[in-house]
């Protein structure tokens, strides 16, 4: 071989082997291995459910209205010759009070006249009868004739009902008489005073607003999706009577009275409660907004209770009530949010698996879902929302906090 072909074969040898080095090299090599980790499955929220006896509350609103409220009016004409401390504005009274003192004098003389009139009447009674009693002697003796007889009988008829009608006369003036004592007709308050010392008042003057203090009541509009809880007196023609207009009192079976009722409000700088009853629904439903409205009653709410710095249910407090409604056994409570559409419940099973659950709702709230069916005692619901669930899809799960399960749980027993 000639010296410049070994120049030429010597470099295509040197890089032919460090090509196949190259080859060898790199099929040598390992693969790098991957970094990529698989995507953990999602924390959610759980909660541990157990049915429960669970008794339903209606929310309503109202405005404190007095039982009765009238005009306190003069019966009888005169000047006003006093007035009493209790008929200031916001001044309470019982029944009987003297509010009002009219000027008698007149009723005075008037009674004095009828008081003579019956004096008189009654003399002339005595002497018609004495006249008829001779008459009728004298006629059995012949000495009298039938003509006078007849009169005699007339003139006593007579005398007896002139006697009457000036007896009438004297009621007439002692009422009258009465009348100038204006007096309290029942416990209460005034809302306005019209008069004062000095005026002069005709017949059926306005004197006083005045209110009764007895008892008062809130109308509370009820949407009729609720009257479904709730053991509503709804008015059929024979339901007893109510306690005020009951004819019998010695009757000793109680009376049914409708739910209780807890008002609430904030007066005076802090939230106070009042207890009452539902007593009545009213006679219709409302036109506009097709509620039935029940009427509650508070009883005796001036009085200051066992809580004296607690204030008055004072006419004209607006007031939030809870009713309270039926009973049931065998509910399951969870949150709002934990409901999804089509109602449907994602359940936690023991593997930590997914199970989307078909419940039937007993009653749903604002912030509370009481189911009938569909979850089992002791099982996990989901609290957080997933944007995507799939049947069977695991998760990690997180156990809800007691204190936050009690809040959960407060609207089956808010109070």
């Amino acid at each position: 071989m000639s010296p410049s072909k070994k120049k030429i074969l010597i470099p295509v040898i040197v890089l032919l082997l460090a090509l196949g080095l190259t080859v060898v090299l790199a099929s040598a090599r390992k693969a790098p291995e991957s970094n990529r980790t698989a995507a953990p499955p999602p924390l959610v929220q759980t909660l541990r459910v157990e049915p429960s006896q669970v008794q339903f509350r209606v929310r309503a609103q109202g405005t404190v209205a007095p039982r009765t409220e009238s005009d306190l009016v003069t019966e009888a004409a005169g000047r006003i010759l006093a007035v009493s401390p209790r008929l200031l504005s916001g001044a309470f009274f019982e029944p009987g009070d003297r509010l009002v003192r009219i000027d008698p004098r007149d009723y005075e003389a008037s009674l004095a006249g009828a008081r003579a009139a019956v004096a008189r009447g009654k003399s002339q009674l005595a002497l018609a009868r004495s006249s008829l009693e001779r008459e009728r002697s004298m006629g059995r003796g012949g000495a009298s004739s039938q003509a006078k007889l007849d009169s005699a009988i007339h003139a006593e008829k007579a005398a007896t009902a002139g006697l009457e009608e000036a007896r009438v006369a004297l009621r007439r003036a002692e009422l009258n008489l009465e009348r100038t004592d204006i007096r309290a007709p029942f416990a209460g308050r005034v809302r306005e005073k019209f008069v004062d010392v000095g005026q002069f008042v005709g017949t059926g003057a306005r004197l006083a607003r005045i209110y009764a203090v007895d008892y008062a009541e809130i109308r509370l509009p009820i949407p009729d999706d609720d009257l479904a809880y709730l053991d509503l007196p709804l008015g059929y023609r024979d339901d007893p009577l109510l306690p005020e207009v009951t004819p019998a009192p010695s009757d000793s079976a109680p009376l049914p009275r409708g739910p209780e009722v807890i008002l609430s409000a904030r007066f005076a700088g802090r939230q106070n409660t009042w207890r009452g009853q539902i007593v009545r629904t009213e006679g219709a439903l409302d036109p506009e907004t097709r509620m039935v409205t029940a009427v509650a009653r508070v009883d005796d709410p001036y009085a200051r209770g066992t809580d004296s710095s607690r204030p008055p249910l004072a006419v004209g407090l607006f007031v939030h009530a809870e009713i309270l409604g039926k009973t049931q056994g065998g509910l399951v409570a969870i949150p709002r949010s934990a409901l999804r559409p089509g109602g449907e419940v994602l359940v936690v099973d023991d593997e930590d698996r997914l199970r989307i659950r078909r419940v039937e709702i007993a009653r749903a709230g604002a912030e509370q879902v009481w189911l009938k069916r569909g979850i089992e005692a002791g099982e996990r619901i989901c609290l957080t929302p997933l944007a995507i669930a799939v049947e069977g899809m695991r998760v990690r799960t997180e156990p809800l906090a007691a204190a936050h399960t009690a809040s959960a749980r407060s609207e089956e027993n808010p109070l």
